[in-house]
């Protein structure tokens, strides 16, 4: 006798016991993490005194359009950790790929990186870099704490973009844009 009805397959397999997978190692998520090129930003805040402070992160992704909205992330350990969660705006600037030496710059614990580059105030008195290939000016739209680090979302208020080449990092070092395919 046919019918319509559908019949619930039957398990052909006798039921294993689960395994978990080991949980790679931090240098082998590091490389693996590595090969996924990404852009190069310096990210600048105020911290309570007015100061500026600024580094240099990859970890930059689009979350929204509308509303627009942009994230980031930071090691809880980092000296900068305080300034940008107290932070009501933050800058994100996109390097261009003539900007290698300001990467390294504010990749470093030195006191005085902000005289390398030009910088003018952007939104909320934030710093902004001449000659990056793109700024983004943000609100503090939310920060969340997620595992060894703290995600930052901002609300982006302007963004501008030079139209310039980006600079790259894959795999621990700088990278041009190549050809297009």
């Amino acid at each position: 006798m046919m019918t319509d009805e559908i019949q619930p397959q039957q398990a052909t397999h006798a039921t294993q016991a689960t395994v978990a997978p080991l949980a790679p190692s931090p240098s082998e998520l590091r490389a693996a993490f590595g090969r996924f090129p990404t852009g190069v930003t310096i990210i600048c805040c105020l911290d309570a005194m007015g100061h500026r402070v600024g580094l240099t992160a990859n970890s930059l992704t689009s979350l929204s359009l509308n509303p627009a909205l942009l994230a980031w992330s930071l090691r809880k350990v980092s000296p900068s950790v305080d300034a940008f969660r107290q932070a009501r705006h933050f800058s994100v600037n996109v390097l261009a790929d003539s900007q290698s030496d300001l990467s390294r710059r504010f990749a470093t614990p030195l006191p005085a990186k902000f005289e390398g580059g030009e910088w003018h105030e952007g939104c909320g008195q934030v710093p902004l870099l001449r000659g990056a290939a793109a700024s983004f000016e943000c609100e503090q739209f939310a920060v969340h704490e997620t595992g060894d680090h703290w995600l930052f979302i901002g609300r982006i208020l302007r963004a501008t973009d030079q139209g310039l080449a980006p600079l790259l990092f894959n795999a621990g070092r700088y990278h041009l844009v190549g050809e297009i395919l």
